[in-house]
């Protein structure tokens, strides 16, 4: 009863900021909103487009965490990590808090299963849509995204994955000082060994489910990641057939789906020494280590965290293609994705101290989301 105290209490009346009143600015192909409050301390946020349609997106929410009058005051950090086009995961950033939040009430707490229910809701809901739409708009069986998920609540930190992005945490060594980085999340890429091997037990039959295509791994030469929300046409037999484009239709029927949307979930419980978590699309650790991100988070201000990650990715970007940062900041939004893919960074930040609070009833709740350029095509 204790813990239920801890974790329910009335919600306050405070007002929920968006994006655009809570700071966030835009700069050419950079979004970004440099310092911002949650629940538990501050975060920052940072995206860089590289399609010629983002296809990332990201969240925050802090407050009550549920729809219910007694919900469970806490912090959800999502990042979601289109491909195809952006439909799935701005579909994934307006539904699976919402889903999230009835599970919570529903079952009066956080946990590992409400987390897995949301994910399950999110993608039967996208499957639903890409049902109706199948007809007028087909290709919509071939989008869809990763989702990475952090909720903070209690002290316990969840980090649900599908996918490739990533969650690190920037610990403090008391001995040291050192900040040294722990990987939260478990990813889905067939670039990895153990992903391989799970494929090939799942499809023992299958001799083509992983192949390496131009020297990268892929499930069935395709795509990249072995979970996801979205991607129909690896799902659902139904949706791999023409009108689709023929590089998506398989030569061979299916009868279960290929790719899987299963989040990983990792319980942490938060310790004085842990200081932040970043949360990132793969397009930031393509060009920088999990140490190397902590290192750059540790050892400058809180304010403009995630832009200073963008950027030091951006400026690896151009060295890698020999180039001046500068003259990459000038390509536009499409041919970009030939430098870099789009990039979302959230920095949360944990306060000791507001860690241990039961109530928020000076604490407005906050919904800021990420990715707020829609450009034209």
């Amino acid at each position: 009863m204790n813990f239920l105290r801890a974790c329910f209490q009335p919600s306050s009346e405070g007002d929920t900021h968006t994006g655009s009143e809570a700071g966030g600015r835009q700069d050419g192909l950079l979004w970004y909103n440099d310092s911002g409050q949650h629940f538990h301390g501050e975060f920052s946020m940072a995206v860089v487009q590289a399609n010629n349609l983002l296809e990332d997106q990201s969240q925050v929410e802090s407050g009550t965490l549920s729809s219910n009058e007694f919900g469970p005051y806490g912090t959800f950090v999502g990042v979601y990590d289109g491909h195809g086009g952006p439909e799935t995961s701005r579909f994934i950033n307006d539904h699976i808090f919402h889903h999230l939040n009835r599970f919570t009430s529903e079952q009066q707490s956080m946990s590992v299963d409400v987390i897995r229910k949301a994910f399950e809701a999110t993608e039967d809901g996208f499957m639903s849509l890409v049902a109706r739409q199948w007809p007028m708009k087909p290709q919509i069986a071939a989008v869809g995204s990763c989702c990475l998920v952090g909720v903070i609540c209690n002290g316990t930190l969840y980090v649900a994955n599908a996918g490739d992005s990533r969650a690190v945490l920037g610990r403090v060594i008391k001995a040291t000082g050192e900040v040294l980085a722990m990987q939260l999340s478990t990813e889905h890429n067939a670039s990895i060994e153990s992903v391989r091997q799970e494929l090939h037990s799942l499809h023992p039959d299958d001799s083509n489910i992983v192949v390496l295509k131009h020297s990268v791994w892929r499930v069935k030469g395709i795509i990249q990641v072995s979970r996801s929300i979205g991607d129909a046409y690896l799902k659902r037999a139904e949706f791999n057939r023409k009108p689709l484009y023929a590089d998506f239709i398989l030569h061979e029927p299916f009868k279960m789906p290929i790719l899987s949307s299963e989040p990983s979930i990792t319980v942490h419980q938060l310790q004085p020494h842990d200081r932040f978590i970043i949360l990132a699309s793969d397009g930031l650790w393509e060009h920088l280590s999990n140490q190397e991100a902590v290192d750059i988070v540790a050892n400058n201000p809180h304010s403009g965290s995630a832009r200073r990650l963008v950027k030091v990715a951006l400026q690896e970007a151009a060295k890698k293609r020999e180039m001046r940062y500068s003259d990459l900041q000038k390509i536009d939004r499409g041919v970009r994705r030939h430098f870099h893919d789009d990039i979302s960074v959230i920095v949360v930040y944990l306060d000791s101290n507001l860690m241990s609070r039961t109530s928020a009833v000076k604490f407005p709740s906050i919904s800021v989301r990420g990715g707020g350029i829609h450009l034209p095509p």
